[in-house]
């Protein structure tokens, strides 16, 4: 059977973008900082992605409110309790990805919508089903371009209520973390993102209309989100022996 993703790779200029993207984060893991503080910096992209999440999502404050405490919103909370337990779910992702999505809007989406929303998808479907297939095995293509569609997927079909841009960005992570491309969870691609909004949001509504030009501008779009997050690991990790 044919790879329902492998055609992405062949439109213009994608491949080179995946190899360019691949280069920088490969670049960034290597630095120094990450033998001896890999924890702390860790935790400090852990952070950034969370404020910067939270802030797509509409919920903006300063990453020092943040890291002092002093920020309550409920929007916030749900993405630093999401970024946490990314290291935790990557294991289940590629086996139980409808458990672990579910995981993940029970954590983005508490104090935000009511308990009987928790978990549960507003519309499962076909579509939905297909791109949790994806994520079990259903692709052999590069986890960039994997990662890529399932963040446009899930933005386009925002399965769950509440904050459904965290989930999806969380999900986005979730495969590169357990595809080994970032097995660290060092890549902040939520920066990459919020660095280029508007361009997030318009990239991600060409995604949804599903035609080659709207495919192409969301994964030129993710893999240089990607090449802003190797950027950041390395302001991330710098920071730590200065």
């Amino acid at each position: 059977m044919a790879d329902p993703l492998a055609p992405l790779v062949d439109l213009a200029g994608v491949r080179e973008a995946l190899a360019s993207a691949r280069d920088r984060a490969d670049a960034a893991m290597r630095h120094r900082a990450l033998r001896r503080q890999g924890g702390q910096v860790a935790a400090e992209v852990s952070l950034r992605s969370a404020v910067a999440s939270a802030a797509l999502e509409g919920y903006a404050y300063e990453r020092e409110a943040v890291r002092a405490g002093t920020v309550t919103d409920p929007v916030v909370q749900g993405a630093l309790r999401v970024a946490g337990a990314l290291g935790g779910l990557a294991e289940r992702w590629p086996r139980a990805p409808r458990q672990v999505l579910a995981k993940v809007h029970v954590l983005a989406a508490r104090d935000v919508v009511d308990e009987g929303s928790l978990g549960r998808p507003d519309a499962p479907g076909p579509r939905l089903d297909a791109l949790m297939d994806l994520v079990a095995g259903g692709t052999r293509v590069s986890p960039l371009v994997v990662a890529a569609v399932v963040h446009g997927e899930l933005l386009a079909l925002r399965p769950f209520a509440g904050p459904s841009g965290v989930v999806a960005r969380a999900a986005a992570r979730l495969t590169l973390i357990a595809s080994g491309f970032d097995p660290r969870g060092l890549l902040a691609v939520e920066v990459g993102h919020l660095a280029r909004d508007p361009e997030y949001v318009g990239a991600a509504n060409a995604f949804a209309t599903g035609t080659p030009d709207g495919l192409r501008a969301w994964l030129r779009h993710y893999t240089q989100a990607v090449e802003v997050a190797a950027v950041e690991l390395e302001d991330a990790a710098s920071a730590t022996v200065a």
